[in-house]
C-alpha cells in the first residue's frame, strides 16, 4: 500500500474523531443509535437478571411446598415424636386395663376376694357348708333391693317371680271392738300394700303406730300335695312385714320381719298398736251364725 493511500486513511479516521464528524454521526442519527443499543442491552441484562431471580424464587418455593422449610420439618418431626409418645401411652394403658380385666375375671377384685373370705369365716364360724348354695325358693322371706319406685315414692317392696293374682274371691273383714266395718276385697291384684302413706298404699291403716309402709298381703302361685298324693300348684295368700317399726300380728303372735308366712281362712291380723282386727275370709267360707249375723249387719250398713 502507497504511503499517499495510508496517509489518506489517518485522514479519514480523524475527520471521524473530529468535532464535524461527531455532527455529522448525530445529524445521520448514529451516535443515538449506539446509545439506544447500549441501554437496551443492559435492560435486557436488567431483565434476565430478574428472570433469574423470579426463577430461583418459584424453585425454592416449590421445593418448601414440597419438601417443607427445616423449621416446618423439625416442627413435623417433634409433632410426629409426640403422637408416636402418644400412641403408644394409650396402648399401655389399653393394655394394662385389659390385663387387669381378665385377672379380674380370673382371680377376682381384691374386695370381691375380701367378700369372700369374711363369707367363708362366717360359714366356718356358723359351721355351714363352703359349698355355694343352689337357689332356694322356699318361704325366706328375703326382698330384692329398693328397686321399684310409684310416684316418685321408693316402695320397699318387689313381688317374687311367683306372684300370681288369685282366682278365689278373698276378702278382709275389720273388726273395732267387736263392731264390723267395710269389706276389704282383696281378690283383684297379686299384691296390698298395707301401711299409713295413703296416697300409694292399696290398703290404709290410719293408727299412728303403723308404719308408712308397713306390710304387704302377696298371692304367691306354690307347690302342695294333693290328698292322693300327687303334686300340685296352688294360688296361696302369704303376709310380710316390712320390717315396720311396731311388727304386724298373725293370731295374735308378732311374725318375724321381711319372712312369708302363709294365711288361712278365718286367720286374724293386726297392725301396730292399732286394736283393729282383720279377719280373712273367701266368698266360700263357712262361718258361725255369729259371724253371719256380723257379715249380714255390715252389708245392710
Amino acid at each position: 500500500m502507497s504511503s499517499r493511500h495510508r496517509d489518506r486513511q489517518r485522514e479519514r479516521r480523524g475527520r471521524s474523531r473530529s468535532p464535524n464528524g461527531e455532527q455529522r454521526d448525530r445529524k445521520h442519527g448514529r451516535h443515538e443509535r449506539s446509545q439506544k443499543k447500549s441501554t437496551s442491552n443492559r435492560d435486557g441484562e436488567k431483565r434476565e437478571e430478574r428472570r433469574r431471580q423470579e426463577n430461583d424464587r418459584r424453585n425454592g418455593e416449590e421445593r418448601r411446598a414440597a419438601h417443607g422449610s427445616p423449621e416446618r420439618k423439625r416442627q413435623r418431626q417433634n409433632t410426629s415424636y409426640r403422637d408416636g409418645e402418644k400412641r403408644e401411652e394409650r396402648q399401655r394403658q389399653e393394655n394394662n386395663r385389659r390385663n387387669g380385666e381378665e385377672l379380674r375375671v380370673a382371680h377376682g377384685s381384691p374386695e370381691r376376694k375380701r367378700q369372700q373370705q369374711n363369707m367363708d369365716i362366717e360359714n366356718v364360724e356358723e359351721g355351714v357348708s363352703q359349698t355355694k348354695e343352689e337357689p332356694n325358693f322356699e318361704l325366706s322371706g328375703k326382698l330384692t333391693e329398693y328397686t321399684n319406685t310409684y310416684k316418685g315414692v321408693v316402695i320397699k317392696y318387689n313381688e317374687p317371680p311367683e306372684a300370681l293374682k288369685p282366682k278365689t274371691r278373698w276378702r278382709l273383714y275389720p273388726f273395732k271392738e267387736d263392731k264390723g266395718m267395710s269389706v276389704m276385697y282383696i281378690h283383684r291384684q297379686s299384691a296390698y300394700l298395707i301401711g299409713r302413706q295413703r296416697h300409694i298404699v292399696d290398703l290404709a291403716v290410719d293408727h299412728p303406730s303403723c308404719s308408712k309402709q308397713h306390710a304387704v298381703l302377696q298371692y304367691r302361685l306354690v307347690n302342695y300335695e294333693r290328698e292322693d298324693g300327687t303334686a300340685g300348684r296352688k294360688c296361696k295368700p302369704y303376709i310380710i312385714d316390712l320390717e315396720s317399726a311396731n311388727g304386724t300380728f298373725l293370731n295374735n303372735q308378732k311374725i318375724e320381719a321381711r319372712r312369708y308366712y302363709e294365711l288361712k281362712e278365718k286367720d286374724v291380723l293386726k297392725f301396730g298398736f292399732s286394736t283393729r282386727e282383720y279377719v280373712l275370709l273367701n266368698e266360700k267360707s263357712k262361718v258361725s251364725e255369729a259371724d253371719e249375723d256380723d257379715i249380714s249387719e255390715e252389708a245392710e250398713t
